[in-house]
């Protein structure tokens, strides 16, 4: 692919003379550039790629795309968005051979964008998914060759993401579904994609480090319509139901007076949506709400209701979200969930308080991120307070912060004389919280998630909360077991 090719493809002309020569890659790091490279300089938060643009050159690049004008420099309005676009390009524009859904919102993106793959991939329409646990082409019930690590963000970024979608169109898929988080918008990740259908979860307080307020958060999250045939929106949700008046495209609403027959336990719930009973082997309200939410989308995609019923009545779950574990014979239940927001652990302790036995406590453990929103803190302190019987504060990929402020600011939010235990090493404070449980208590460990890992300063250090849970309560098990 020559230059020329490459920028026309991208939608991108040139008036004056340009180099020749084949493309041999883009790349937006000066010190990954080899001859033959288009460089883009792109603005980030700690440094400019533009300052960059001679070194670039200077190691083979044909030529470099900016926001400024000097030789060399194909000149754009927006860097961020020509990125997206000449990726595309260069993979071929994979979106225009699939089928694409995409899902945002604050919370239930990852649930939701499975349960519509999975729906999907069981009607006989080989589907991928891309997401917060990584890519997948989950007809074959595998992650796809070659991006089997997991994604560093939501939506990756477009050198990856294109390169993704490329791959599952030549790995015989017909669609794909993205998580499309409120940084991909703001990005312009997603730029060159058009989607079918455009599904909204929610929104809570998320990401203000980044958009500043609400209103500006929303409108990001909004401009995703923009780029769809068909939007669903969940009017379960107050914006949801502010976004469906304001977008300019048809929005399918799904809210509370489409489910009739709800039965809710700690086995999961049933319901009835679109003249059909659904079975979901998951507990939790909002659970329920993404399940119909995926299932909407599907039925509006042409999918017959009693499908998209039997597909989810077999979707066991994903993984970091209402997920089980450290199964025992003591009569404790643990969950690991991916709550990490006030909005997402005030629906999940509300849940969880709807199955837990009586007489039973239920046990918190949490932390909050450092170099994130502070804002947040406080409100998932009182939350905790409020809707825990017992909490345990400790680290969540504290950053460069020191994890003793970020405790101290979460437990300002906290009411006065509630249980609480400060404990900032995360697997001491699982140790102490496994302990702590009794027969008849859930134990919810929140905030990671899926994450396997644990940041500390720069370095992303190995960390299993499931593994250490499991080894806790195994051990709590024997020394039981063996003194009865």
């Amino acid at each position: 692919m020559t230059v020329r090719d490459l920028f026309e493809s991208a939608g991108y002309h040139f008036e004056n003379e340009m180099p020749d020569g084949e493309v041999s890659g883009i790349a937006t790091d000066s010190r990954a550039v080899r001859p033959g490279n288009v460089f883009i300089a792109l603005r980030g938060i700690h440094s400019d790629g533009h300052q960059y643009i001679r070194q670039a050159l200077s190691s083979g690049a044909l030529m470099a795309v900016g926001e400024c004008r000097m030789p060399g420099v194909y000149t754009v309005p927006d860097s961020r968005e020509a990125c997206a676009r000449l990726y595309d390009a260069y993979f071929g524009h994979p979106g225009k051979d699939l089928r694409l859904f995409a899902v945002t919102g604050t919370n239930g993106k990852t649930t939701t964008a499975a349960m519509l793959s999975h729906i999907l991939n069981t009607a006989g329409s080989p589907t991928g998914l891309i997401g917060t646990l990584g890519a997948f082409l989950n007809g074959e019930n595998k992650t796809l060759p070659n991006h089997d690590v997991l994604a560093n963000m939501t939506t990756p970024d477009p050198a990856e993401l294109y390169r993704i979608l490329a791959g599952m169109r030549d790995a015989g898929a017909r669609g794909a579904v993205l998580e499309v988080s409120s940084h991909a918008l703001y990005f312009k990740k997603t730029a060159p994609l058009f989607f079918k259908k455009a599904v909204f979860t929610n929104l809570s307080p998320e990401h203000l480090d980044l958009h500043g307020d609400m209103e500006t958060y929303y409108q990001v999250k909004k401009s995703l319509f923009d780029s769809c045939a068909e939007a669903i929106v969940s009017t379960f949700d107050d914006y949801g139901k502010r976004l469906s008046k304001e977008i300019g495209v048809p929005a399918f609403q799904v809210g509370e007076e489409m489910i009739g027959e709800l039965r809710e336990g700690a086995w999961g719930s049933s319901f009835r949506f679109c003249d059909t009973r659904f079975l979901l082997p998951l507990p939790g309200r909002f659970v329920m709400e993404d399940a119909v939410l995926a299932a909407a989308t599907a039925i509006r995609e042409g999918i017959p209701a009693e499908t998209a019923a039997a597909a989810l009545a077999d979707f066991h779950g994903v993984k970091g979200r209402m997920e089980a574990i450290a199964q025992n014979p003591l009569g404790i239940r643990v969950f690991v969930d991916y709550a990490h927001t006030p909005d997402a652990l005030s629906k999940l302790l509300l849940n969880v308080r709807r199955f837990c036995p009586t007489g039973g406590r239920i046990l918190l453990l949490f932390g909050c991120g450092g170099d994130r929103d502070r804002t947040k803190r406080g409100e998932m302190g009182g939350i905790a307070s409020r809707l825990a019987d017992f909490t345990v504060l400790t680290s969540d990929n504290c950053r460069s912060e020191d994890p003793m402020d970020i405790l101290a600011e979460i437990k300002s939010g906290m009411l006065p004389g509630k249980a609480c235990r400060v404990i900032p090493d995360r697997e001491e404070a699982i140790a102490f919280a496994v302990e702590e449980a009794r027969s008849g208590d859930i134990l919810v460990l929140a905030g990671k998630g899926h994450e396997e890992y644990e940041i500390r300063g720069t370095k992303r250090l190995p960390f299993s909360e499931r593994e250490i849970a499991a080894r806790c309560m195994a051990e709590r098990v024997k020394r039981e077991t063996h003194e009865n």
